[in-house]
This record gives structure tokens, sequence and C-alpha cells, in this order.
């Protein structure tokens, strides 16, 4: 019996063929003590002060009424922009998602039977996705300059890391039959993998895909604020000029283009899986 129910008595119920059940007290009251204490403490760490926001929030809303209406007149500087985001987004998804799948391979433990290097390709997945994209956008535009080139590589690793576990999940859940029936007739292991194992993960792999796809156009919006290029360039400079009506008139269509994205991705992966 554990300290917790020595102190709070469990609930002892008599049955009616003379036995006895006993119902242990809810351990809810310490989950939201805790919960309570660590929010108290957030608050002293991060100096998070309700007057403050209290006083300040109508400043959001006066800045979002200076959006409207939008500068219409602005489009015609917001298309290219907005394109190299989707094209930037594609491309790092695309390349990203293919690279990724040897490595799910070889982190799925019921097609690589060594231990350590599913271990080490596992620790590479997990290592790589505690990288922020923000992070990983800022060290490429130093490596290969500002432009679409470093949010493409920021947005690629991320895809690599996020579909590659995504993969090596499902591919550990398919039925091995085929493959090991193919390894018995002497099939290498990487075409029995391609036979067996993608036809049942590549419904899944593909609506994974696309789901990432929708996920990139939007974080991509924002890799321009370390000069990787795309529609978060334009954007961050029209917010630094407080020329709040065209960045209103940019933040419209960006929320078309990822209304219209997200519906056709949403249509085809209804159909994949």
């Amino acid at each position: 019996m554990s300290v917790y129910d020595k102190i709070f008595k469990p609930k002892v119920y008599t049955l009616p063929n003379g036995n006895t059940a006993e119902k242990k007290a809810s351990r809810a009251p310490v989950y939201f003590i805790f919960i309570l204490l660590m929010s108290i403490l957030s608050v002293k760490i991060t100096g998070f002060d309700m007057k403050i926001l209290s006083q300040r929030i109508g400043q959001f809303f006066v800045i979002l009424g200076e959006m409207l209406p939008p500068n219409t007149d602005f489009m015609s500087k917001v298309w290219g922009p907005l394109f190299d985001t989707i094209k930037m987004s594609l491309l790092g998804s695309v390349a990203g998602a293919l690279l990724s799948v040897p490595f799910a391979m070889l982190a799925s433990t019921n097609v690589c039977p060594n231990k350590v290097v599913v271990s080490v390709v596992r620790v590479m997945f997990s290592l790589i996705r505690t990288l922020p994209t923000l992070v990983t956008a800022l060290v490429a535009t130093l490596v290969f300059g500002l432009g679409t080139l470093a949010g493409t590589f920021a947005i690629a690793v991320f895809s690599f890391a996020y579909i590659g576990k995504l993969t090596y999940e499902e591919i550990e859940t398919v039925d091995m039959g085929a493959f090991e029936a193919m390894e018995a007739m002497g099939a290498t292991k990487a075409r029995a993998f391609v036979s067996a194992i993608v036809p049942q993960v590549l419904p899944f792999f593909l609506s994974n895909c696309l789901f990432n796809f929708e996920g990139n156009v939007r974080y991509a919006a924002v890799l321009g604020y370390v000069g990787a290029g795309g529609i978060g360039l334009v954007l961050n400079e029209k917010i630094s000029w407080r020329e709040y009506s065209s960045v209103g008139m940019m933040l419209v269509a960006l929320f078309v283009a990822v209304f219209v994205i997200e519906s056709i991705s949403r249509m085809l992966r209804k159909k994949l899986v």
C-alpha cells in the first residue's frame, strides 16, 4: 500500500457474496496541486504580469485594426514572395521525406535486426527534431547565404526527422509475412522491403507527407525573419516600417493560400487512408 493510500484510506465495499472490494481514493487532488504549483513556478520564472497584459492587450487590437482594410494595391508585390514560400515548402518537404525513407528502414526493429543501428538512427531523428526550424534556418543562412535555399534546407531537415519518425513507427506495425517470405526466397533486404513493406505503408507515408507540407507552408512564412526568403522577409520589412495595411494584405494572401492547400491536402488524405 502506498503512502497516499495509507493517508487516504480506500473505500471498502461488501459484495452480496460476502467478499469485500476496495476502491482507492482518487489521485486527482494530487495532480491538481502539482499542476497549480508548476503554474505558480512558471509565472515566477517567466515574469508573467497580468497587470501589464490587461493594460497593453488593447494595443494588439489597435494594430489589428490598422491592417484593415488591406492594401490591395500591394498584392502585386506579394505574389512572388508567396510563391517562393510555397515552392521552398514543397521542395523541402519532398526532399526531406524521400531522404528519410532509408533511415526509417534502419530505425525499424522488425526490418533492421541490429539494435545498435536502430538506436543510433532513432537518436539521430530525436536530436534533429529538437532543433527549432527557425534556428536551422538561421544557421543555413550563414552557410548558404540569404535566400530561399536556406529556407528550403531548414524545411528539408525538419521534414526528414518528422516523416522519418512517423514512417518507422508505421513500418513496425505492418504484417511481416510477405517480407520474411521474400527473404527466405533469396531476395535482398532492400528488395523485400520495396516489394513487401512499401505497398503497406505507402498510403500512410503519402498522407503524412501531405500533412507535413501543410504545416511547412505556415512555418515557412516566418523563416524570412532570419533571412531565409519567402513572404516572411517582406512581412518582417513591412512590420518594421509599420505599414500595417500592407501586412494585412500579406496575411490575407497567406491565409487564402494555406486554406486552399489544406483543403486539397485533406481531400487527398481522405482518399489515401
